[in-house]
This record gives structure tokens, sequence and C-alpha cells, in this order.
């Protein structure tokens, strides 16, 4: 991305694909590929330096758009300070019930932590689902058991998605959250999360 700077202010913004005028002259738009910076900037064009000092995760925070500024004889496009996302349900309250808008008490937008739980609830029911046909078939099959690996299995399954949520709802902020749910490399060279895994599945 290329900006165009008159008078020390910025006045257009080019994406460098298309030719384009300045003044009375025309220029092609291999002056975005063949010509130097400084022989660019001698006409006004600087190339847009992008500043992600203030941009964080959006899967956690919303970040601000970005804002231009020319200065130092340089273009720079810059964040704002990111706000997180709500880590707590916002439920009804009893003005919206009056207006109709929903019952007070129950959600009326999910949290970060009742959507994590209930992606990790998903994965454990998903998990366990590939071998509820050994529950069917001892249960149809008077003399079938579930084989005792695949017993232990569904068993840490469970614990491991309670173990999630007991994380989850121990958090304290969004940064908190993050890290639990951020991969790190181990000095062993494996990569991990604080939040675990859960277990290997049976075959």
């Amino acid at each position: 991305m290329f900006a165009l700077v008159e008078s020390g202010s910025i006045t257009k913004y080019f994406a460098g694909n298309k030719g384009i005028v300045i003044g009375d002259t025309q220029y092609s738009k291999s002056i975005f590929s063949l010509w130097s910076e400084s022989d660019r900037n001698a006409i006004g064009i600087y190339t847009v330096e992008i500043d992600s000092t203030n941009k964080k995760d959006e899967e956690y925070y919303i970040n601000t758009n970005i804002t231009y500024a020319f200065a130092d004889n340089k273009v720079t496009g810059s964040y704002g300070t990111a706000t997180a996302k709500q880590i707590a349900d916002t439920l009804f309250t009893a003005q919206d019930e009056t207006d109709g808008l929903g019952t007070e008490g129950e959600v009326k937008d999910k949290g970060l932590k009742t959507i994590y739980k209930e992606k990790f609830n998903t994965q454990a029911y998903s998990l366990l689902s590939k071998t509820d046909w050994y529950v069917t078939k001892a249960t149809e099959v008077s003399s079938y058991s579930v084989p005792s690996n695949v017993s232990t299995y569904r068993t840490n399954v469970r614990t491991k998605v309670n173990e999630m949520e007991t994380s989850i709802d121990n958090c304290s902020d969004v940064a908190a959250l993050e890290t639990l749910m951020t991969y790190v490399k181990n000095e062993d060279g494996s990569i991990t999360r604080p939040l675990g895994e859960f277990p290997t599945e049976v075959v």
C-alpha cells in the first residue's frame, strides 16, 4: 500500500496495481515496483509501513481501525489500543424483559468462557460418540461387556472436559484465557498448551 503526501498531509492511498496521475503527470504502475523508495518519495509517494505493536489476536480482542500519519519522512499505519472481548455472559435485565427482548436472567450474549466451554464439550461429545456403540452393544447383548480400555478412555474424556471447564472458569480475565489456550514450544521440542488435550483416541 502506498500514500500520496502533499504539503505534509496524506491526500490519497494507492494499492500499487495501476498507474496514477499526480498533478498533470501520468505515471505507470511500474513506479510501485521498479522505482526506488527515494525516487517515489521525491514525487510524494511513500510506502505505508504498518505498526502492529498494539494489534492483538482477534480471537480474544477487538482491534481498532488503522490510522495513518506522516512524520519523520515516512507514512505509518498504526492500531490503537485493542479492547478485550467480554469474558462473561451478558444476561437479559428486568428492563429487557419489560421491553420484550428476553427473559430476565437468561443469556443475552455469550462470553468467551461460555463459547470455549461449549467448544470443548462439543469435542468431547464427538469423541465419546465414536465409542457409543460399545455401550449400546453391552446393553443389548447380555454376554458382552465394554472393554476396559474403552471404559477407561470414556471416563478420561469426561474427566478432561470437566478439568477444561474448571480451568476456563478460573480465568480472571481475557489475557489469562488467551494464555490458557496458547501453544508454546518447550525445551524438549514438544508443543503444548496449559489447557492440555483430550486423551488419545482408542482404536
